[in-house]
């Protein structure tokens, strides 16, 4: 593309608005995001795209700009906040901004929206910015675990820096607990325990004992990778030596690490996935769950801090996310996800990346490189709302004010199962996560997991070939 607007912008803008994200498909709102010839700001500002509430992202931005100035004083850091249920949401809002013309030159995506962003060309590679500053970047990737680096990469190239991530670990009430005669598991438990102290938690009125959500992250999808089975089969691009045999050289956790995960056929109706999703039901038949909502889980969480229900799925999100709602450090705690055929748990990791059509991409590689100095971490986020990239961030003076008791837990969930995954996340994941909420919610309804499940995989098969 010759870097001119888009030509008869306007109709084609109206054209694509109307239409949305899903409409007209991400090929031309990417073509849209290719061609445009600004970021969006002006020539003294940087923009970054930023998921929540625009109060919180101004707050945020002030608290930045003297960090940003000091890189080049001329510069106003802009933070734009899109709102949304849940990464869904966010991704196609993100989508409909580029095709509006105003593309940032920052966005900060998680595991959901990066093999779409990439495989679409709307950010770019970091890996010649990397190598450029591997020296002064060997501090952070030493303290960085290299699943969540892996699991920001594709097709050989690094597209972010992780800052943060989210593993679903097991929360639960403290309080229930005891009242029931529940030991407090320990990280070892199995789904069996698990079973057990639901159901003597369950014999309260007015008690749930244990709450999820329908979603990707964190939901009926924690036991399937417990049940050693997955949506889409598994695998790893080639590739990422330049940056293994550099950056973690001599680390162990860095063994076998590839070019980024690779989802293949989806295997949506297999036996396990099909198991996992039949225990969930199983559990609502027994009077253990209700049924569950479908969104990002602000109604659990609350559900939880009141003390109505017994366990959830939770990441180190958690801690703030509790507290804030007004739970006491000591009423609530967390372990590892319970061994069914296996102890594997799922994640989730956040970051920074650059747009393509940025004019500004060398000043937005120095703000991405000081988005992931310790320092500026709780800048960032404020109050344990995540759980840091960096192991030396995750802390027991991080967790004294707050909780949990057992905050090692989030942590040790890389470093003692090696085999944690991210959540499958393909280019395609908008259809995949849109598909898995509509199919979990007949499933529960039906009391069906098997046709569900076969619905699933029909719905994934046209998306894969779609994609």
């Amino acid at each position: 593309m010759t870097g001119t607007h888009p030509p008869s912008g306007s109709l084609a803008r109206r054209t694509l608005l109307k239409a949305g994200a899903g409409g007209l498909g991400l090929a031309a709102l990417a073509e849209l995001a290719a061609c445009s010839n600004d970021s969006g700001g002006s020539s003294k500002s940087l923009k970054m795209l930023y998921f929540g509430e625009q109060a919180q992202a101004t707050q945020l931005q002030n608290r930045l700009q003297p960090q940003i100035s000091k890189l080049d004083p001329g510069i106003k850091f802009e933070i734009s906040a899109i709102n949304g249920t849940d990464w869904n949401d966010f991704l196609a809002k993100v989508l409909t901004q580029i095709a509006a013309g105003t593309p940032p030159d920052i966005i900060s995506v998680a595991t959901e929206g990066l093999q779409l962003m990439a495989s679409k060309e709307l950010a770019i590679p970091l890996d010649d910015y990397v190598t450029k500053d591997l020296d002064a970047l060997k501090e952070y990737f030493a303290d960085i675990h290299p699943a969540l680096v892996e699991s920001m990469m594709y097709q050989g190239h690094l597209w972010e820096l992780p800052d943060s991530f989210n593993a679903g670990n097991m929360f639960y009430s403290t309080g229930l607990f005891q009242r029931a005669g529940v030991v407090p598991p320990d990280e070892n438990w199995t789904i069996d325990d698990f079973e057990t102290a639901a159901t003597k938690i369950a014999k309260f009125q007015g008690i749930n004992a244990f709450g999820w959500v329908v979603r990707l992250w964190g939901s009926w999808t924690s036991f399937m990778y417990a049940n050693n089975a997955n949506l889409l089969e598994e695998g790893k691009y080639d590739g990422g030596d330049w940056l293994w045999s550099k950056a973690y050289a001599g680390d162990a956790a860095a063994a076998g690490r590839k070019g980024g995960w690779k989802w293949g056929a989806p295997t949506a109706n297999s036996d396990a996935t099909v198991e996992a999703l039949n225990y969930m039901i199983e559990l609502t038949k027994k009077g253990l769950s209700p049924s569950p909502d479908v969104g990002g889980g602000g109604t659990l969480q609350g559900l939880f801090a009141s003390n109505r229900i017994g366990m959830s799925i939770g990441g180190g999100f958690w801690a703030g996310g509790l507290t804030n709602a007004g739970m006491k450090n000591g009423t609530f705690d967390v372990t590892m996800f319970p061994k069914w055929k296996s102890q594997r748990h799922l994640f989730g990791a956040g970051g920074y990346a650059i747009f393509k059509s940025s004019k500004k991409k060398d000043l937005a590689w120095e703000v991405l490189k000081l988005l992931v100095k310790p320092d500026t971490f709780d800048l960032v986020f404020p109050g344990n709302v995540t759980t840091p990239g960096r192991k030396s961030l995750v802390t027991a003076a991080r967790y004294s004010k707050t909780g949990p008791k057992h905050w090692s837990v989030f942590y040790d969930t890389l470093t003692k199962h090696p085999d944690t995954a991210p959540i499958p996340a393909p280019p395609y994941y908008n259809a995949l996560a849109t598909a898995l909420n509509q199919r979990t919610t007949e499933a529960i309804s039906s009391g069906n997991a098997k046709a569900a499940l076969d619905g699933l995989q029909s719905d994934l098969e046209k998306a894969a070939g779609a994609g």
